[in-house]
């Protein structure tokens, strides 16, 4: 999504002696109310004992699926608490945009006109250099880059043509995976996280958006100030996905139950082709580790989704971790504990295949 530079890099070494000092090291197994096992695999209590201990070294609230393809063994923490997506929202997006290319209302192969006012500053390919108006791209073009590189405005771009938060919503309901609702653009989205009121209905305009985010404006955002905007983030409900259902959604992409073959296929692969967050899902698991995935920044928000290969026809397994309201000192710091509770789901579901 955007990640300004307000907060300093934090080493590993840093945050773990930032843990240490806040007791947070201790191997104990933890008990929740929060967690939900899945299936009968009596073991798996110590799985979520595990995560559970690594998601209180994110000194915020963690919610996570990780649910075996093959067999539904699995867990969920805070299943059913809502989280906001960032950037994992464009899952939901690209699902709408393939389901109208299944039904003939849109073909990878159109064309789609940038304009001058679709650009504003944010990290993406299309704004380092498709930024001359009258711009073309083909919907496949916006789409690869909107999940490969976490592009805002092909985002924006999809959003307009799966025709807006409305049917994007409507379809995560239609597919059973109701606890996803998608309401902003990204230029609309990053704006109200900085205190602007703006709505799709009434757009920001671009020239805002710069001034909201430009250098001196997020130089003068103080800590008092930011906190205060991270919380009234944390509590809009607008743009938000339970784990439960994130989960949902990627098991019936995986599983070709809501797309044709072809865009089912087609979308897995560029997910699979991701090119953001190699410290969060992939960051501890063994290298070449093949993990369909999408990543999602924001305020205090720090969250991955996607779908893990196991090795040695050990199966698959949904991997979604959520992180909202981590008082960590940035988004940096917070990988590492996506990091560990990949690494955790993946070690358990390779040695218990059940």
């Amino acid at each position: 999504m955007y990640r300004p530079k307000i907060r300093s890099h934090t080493t590993l070494q840093a945050l773990a002696i930032a843990l240490l000092l806040a007791g947070l090291t201790s191997t104990g197994a933890l008990a929740s109310d929060h967690l939900e096992v899945l299936g009968d695999d009596p073991n798996l209590k110590h799985l979520g004992a595990e995560i559970e201990r690594i998601a209180e070294t994110s000194l915020g609230k963690v919610g996570v699926a990780a649910i075996h393809l093959e067999s539904g063994r699995g867990l969920l923490l805070r299943g059913d608490e809502r989280f906001p997506m960032a950037s994992t929202y464009k899952v939901p997006i690209a699902v709408e945009v393939l389901t109208r290319v299944d039904e003939g209302k849109t073909a990878l192969d159109d064309l789609i006109t940038i304009q001058a006012s679709d650009h504003f500053v944010t990290h993406g390919a299309i704004s380092d250099y498709f930024y001359t108006p009258g711009s073309k791209l083909t919907v496949h073009n916006v789409l690869d880059m909107m999940l490969r590189n976490s592009d805002n405005i092909a985002t924006d771009l999809l959003f307009r043509e799966a025709g807006g938060a409305k049917p994007i919503t409507d379809r995560m309901k239609a597919v059973g995976a109701s606890g996803i609702r998608v309401d902003r653009t990204t230029r609309v989205l990053i704006a109200n996280w900085l205190g602007s009121d703006t709505t799709v209905a009434d757009p920001i305009p671009a020239a805002e958006v710069n001034r909201l985010v430009s250098p001196e404006a997020m130089s003068r955002i103080t800590r008092q100030r930011l906190a205060e905007l991270n919380r009234a983030f944390n509590a809009d409900p607008r743009d938000n996905a339970t784990p439960r259902a994130m989960a949902t959604l990627l098991r019936k992409i995986w599983q070709r139950e809501i797309l044709s073959e072809k865009s089912s296929a087609l979308l897995i692969d560029i997910m699979a082709r991701c090119l953001t967050g190699a410290n969060r899902l992939l960051g501890a698991l063994p290298p070449g580790t093949p993990v369909a995935h999408k990543t999602g920044t924001v305020g205090e928000t720090t969250n991955d989704v996607g779908v893990i290969t196991l090795p040695d026809d050990a199966g698959h397994v949904i991997t979604v971790v959520f992180i909202k309201e981590s008082k960590l000192p940035s988004n940096d710091a917070m990988e590492p504990v996506i990091a560990q509770i990949a690494r955790a789901v993946y070690d358990y579901f390779v040695f218990n295949r059940g």
